[in-house]
């Protein structure tokens, strides 16, 4: 079971690295219209629906990778006082009230709106239009990879009520090597205890 759910944690980590470097690709195109448009007094229309669709992209395929890092936002600023068991049982029923319903819906009504559009050949409105039904399929797989790694935080949820703690994720890299930080830290605290003050010049003979 370990390895199932870790081999879907990779997955979702492959895929956020992969679009991750969509970010390049948006940057570099503002750039370039940029100077294109106010160097080159040379503007293109489609630039902007590309942006667009360039962010969507890299919007919704970092929901998966995002949520096997833990790392979506939460709202109740009491839930990390919570012990395990008990935040375990509060995931798992917003998992199940809500967060496979709306899964489900996304990812079924993203899979009729892309075969709708592939259907049309669907593009943009603009005067040099880009297509739009190969962007539409991004709906439907962003969906799917955040339902499974949803049934994986599930599973991570019914373990941690059985043994009380959370269990293991795939690491990745972090902007702040927090555990670095802590040790640190501890190890400032630890010498600053250890070594003994100097005596002060003067002090009482």
């Amino acid at each position: 079971m370990k390895r199932l759910l870790m081999a879907v944690d990779r997955a979702s980590t492959a895929l956020g690295h992969l679009f991750a470097w969509l970010i390049i690709v948006l940057t570099a195109l503002i750039a370039w219209e940029v100077f294109s448009r106010y160097v080159l007094n040379n503007p293109h229309d489609w630039t902007l629906d590309a942006q667009i669709m360039l962010y969507g992209t890299l919007f919704m395929m970092a929901g998966a990778y995002t949520l096997a890092k833990n790392g979506h936002v939460r709202g109740d600023v009491l839930y990390g006082f919570f012990e395990p068991r008990t935040q375990a049982a509060l995931d798992l029923g917003l998992y199940i009230l809500f967060f496979l319903p709306g899964i489900v819906a996304l990812t079924w009504a993203g899979w009729t709106f892309g075969n709708e559009s592939l259907a049309i050949r669907e593009s943009t409105f603009s005067a040099t239009p880009l297509p739009l039904y190969p962007f539409k399929f991004v709906i439907p797989v962003a969906g799917f990879m955040l339902l499974m790694q949803g049934l994986v935080e599930i599973v991570r949820c019914i373990q941690c009520l059985q043994t009380g703690e959370w269990p293991s994720r795939e690491a990745d890299v972090e902007e702040v090597d927090v555990e670095k930080l802590k040790e640190m830290v501890h190890a400032e605290d630890v010498s600053n205890i250890a070594a003994p003050k100097a005596a002060t010049p003067g002090a009482a003979s």
